[in-house]
């Protein structure tokens, strides 16, 4: 039942990989609920967890030309989105920026979202060259 992709070559299959992500952006959707623009930021959140979700559950789907397609069209849209909220702030990565700055906060999460996204369209280009699901 072992997965043949494993991260770092370790033996954890990438499925508990993708569900790890999905949980991770799950809880980001659920701390923007006070966020003044939080519905924006939990609908942002959904995209890369329901992703993670297909890579882990339905890892087939990620198969289908069309999926592929829809899967890097939300991937180019999340660099788009990246470098629109790129931080200006200077020194944006430090804790004591991030921890107050609104906007340098928006702009790391936009780098997560595309950096999971990177590694949903990664999965299932490696399982597309492995063969996997070829005949299904």
């Amino acid at each position: 039942m072992a997965h043949p992709l494993l991260i770092l070559r370790m033996q954890i299959p990438i499925r508990y990989v993708h569900i790890v992500l999905s949980l991770l952006m799950l809880s980001f959707m659920a701390v923007q609920w006070n966020d003044p623009d939080g519905i924006l930021w939990m609908i942002i959140y959904a995209v890369p967890m329901l992703w993670t979700a297909i890579a882990a559950f339905a890892p087939e789907r990620l198969m289908r030309p069309s999926t592929r397609r829809l899967l890097a069209g939300f991937f180019l849209g999340a660099l788009v989105a990246t470098i629109y909220f790129w931080p200006k702030t200077p020194h944006w990565w430090t804790g004591d920026v991030w921890k107050t700055v609104e906007t340098a906060r928006e702009g790391m999460g936009m780098m997560i979202v595309a950096m999971v996204l990177l590694a949903v369209l990664l999965t299932g280009k490696a399982r597309e060259r492995s063969g996997e699901y070829r005949d299904r």
